[in-house]
């Protein structure tokens, strides 16, 4: 026994790191990137479903503070239609203020979408230098802007061919409300409530 544990000794004063769990390479044990495989884009910062939407000149998430807020798009008014009660005029311009908005879109996109690949393409060819590197991330936040701009104008102008009731129905198809006509709250008369709530 105590030859054996002499042995022991011996072999970890030569080999001292004998004893340590032996790994498979560097890394391993760490997580993951979480952008590992977007370095094959074609534009890092931006994703194939990014670049179809931008260019069909759809919303991208844009236009969010005015649609979370109460101020609806032309886009998903059109959807929702029948369900508000939409007449023949309101359909009329918000279909115009729709198409106006997406051809506008298209274009800001297409300035967006070059300034991200010029920026891209610098990092991807060298390392700019300080002045390169700030005109090209302001031309991508100044194209992104306009780009934003045109969305957000869109949701402007619908809300003025909106009845306050057709605004609050639209918050409950999408999900942003209660239905004040799923059911009467305690001490209320149900035929009062629905009455003032407009419901059918």
């Amino acid at each position: 026994m105590a030859l054996k544990r002499f042995a022991t000794i011996a072999i970890l004063t030569v080999f001292p790191f004998a004893a340590l769990p032996q790994t498979h390479g560097v890394g391993h044990g760490h997580d993951a990137s979480p952008y590992a495989g977007e370095q094959a884009r074609d534009i890092k910062a931006l994703s194939e479903s990014d670049l179809e939407e931008i260019a069909l000149g759809a919303g991208w998430g844009l236009a969010l503070p005015a649609e979370l807020n109460g101020v609806p798009g032309p886009t998903h008014l059109l959807e929702l239609a029948d369900a508000l009660g939409l007449d023949a005029r309101q359909r009329e311009e918000i279909e115009a203020i729709r198409a106006q908005m997406q051809a506008d879109a298209i274009a800001a996109g297409i300035v967006f979408v070059d300034a991200e690949r010029a920026l891209d393409t610098a990092f991807r060819m060298s390392v700019p230098d300080q002045e390169v590197l700030a005109r090209l991330v302001a031309d991508t936040a100044a194209a992104r802007a306009a780009l934003r701009l045109v969305h957000l104008q869109a949701h402007l102008r619908t809300a003025p061919l909106l009845t306050e009731d057709q605004i609050a129905r639209y918050a409950v198809l999408r999900g942003y409300a209660d239905d004040p006509c799923a059911q009467t709250p305690e001490g209320h008369d149900p035929e009062m409530w629905r009455r003032h709530n407009g419901c059918g």
